[in-house]
């Protein structure tokens, strides 16, 4: 009977991948598509503000968040190369589990937040009346 280490020492040269034998490493032609589209990406973002294309400074912060989603989509698929189908979809589920966390808090904070502004603070204050609280 054979030991695990005589195996390895005799020859046996079968592939051992600790990533799944699907793994896709992506190609050259896919790490290019994603490099340009990440400066392209990069590229509208620092053109908007520098431009002042809009005169609405909502339109433009919400355009960039907007740009940035879709490079972090970009980021995932052709450099990570997460889909539905890497890892047996486990890695889709610990993103999304990440996003809802991120979600509950990013809401809550901001609800405490604005709870707090709009019941704490007075709203009649002059500057001269803050200055004089201890």
């Amino acid at each position: 009977m054979a030991s695990h280490a005589d195996t390895h020492a005799h020859g046996d040269h079968g592939h051992h991948d600790d990533h799944g034998s699907h793994a896709n490493h992506g190609t050259f032609g896919s790490y290019m598509t994603g490099f340009v589209l990440s400066v392209i990406l990069t590229a509208i973002p620092f053109w908007l503000v520098m431009g002042n294309v809009f005169d609405d400074k909502t339109v433009t912060a919400v355009l960039i968040m907007g740009l940035g989603l879709v490079q972090i989509v970009v980021h995932m698929i052709f450099f990570l190369h997460m889909d539905t189908k890497s890892e047996g979809g486990w890695n889709m589920m610990a993103l999304l589990f990440t996003v809802v966390l991120v979600l509950i808090t990013l809401s809550g904070s901001l609800w405490v937040m604005h709870n707090l502004n709009s019941y704490m603070m007075p709203m009649t204050m002059t500057p001269e009346q803050a200055k004089q609280l201890p």
